[in-house]
């Protein structure tokens, strides 16, 4: 796993071990950000970050800012240690909480915001519904969510859906408001 393009181009990130974080591959990403090359971020949310692989390629890719969540210890852990190594630390917020109750207390909004959530554990509606809520996604915003083909479905939003694309078992689907 490595950042893709930008300042940090070629670094390496490390991957957690086990099943329990399923890191979007090179190849995803790679699609994901030629999907939504129209947005120009300033400030990225990664939600269920995992390894932070998405954030941190928006940092490399020019973004101002990113948070990034996660409710496990050892990603966490991993995510700041790929941000130090990436020398993107600065430029980058993580929390350890789980990706609701960061939404009930957020007091920001975004121009991007990655949903990369355990598949089929049910987190893509209410997660979607809290972001609406709460309005944090700027006009013109984008929500890049990551799914299991014939997994859990994206609900209809408010937000207009842009893209749906197929990778193997992964649906990438870009939303935007």
């Amino acid at each position: 796993m490595r950042i893709i393009s930008g300042c940090r181009k070629g670094h390496k990130l490390k991957a957690p071990e086990g099943l329990d974080t399923r890191p979007t591959t090179d190849r995803v990403k790679e699609s994901i950000f030629n999907l939504i090359q129209f947005c120009r971020p300033e400030v990225v949310l990664d939600l269920f970050a995992g390894s932070g692989a998405l954030g941190i390629e928006a940092l490399s890719r020019g973004a101002e800012r990113a948070v990034l969540i996660d409710s496990d210890r050892k990603a966490i852990a991993l995510i700041q240690e790929n941000l130090k190594d990436a020398r993107l630390d600065t430029l980058a917020a993580v929390r350890m909480t789980d990706a609701l109750s960061y939404l009930d207390t957020c007091g920001q909004d975004f121009d991007l915001i990655f949903l990369d959530p355990p598949y089929n554990k049910g987190w893509i509606s209410p997660v979607l519904e809290k972001i609406a809520k709460r309005g944090i996604l700027r006009p013109e915003g984008v929500i890049v969510c990551e799914t299991e083909a014939g997994g859990e479905p994206i609900p209809e939003t408010e937000y207009k859906l842009r893209k749906s694309v197929k990778y193997g078992k992964t649906i990438i689907t870009i939303l935007q408001g």
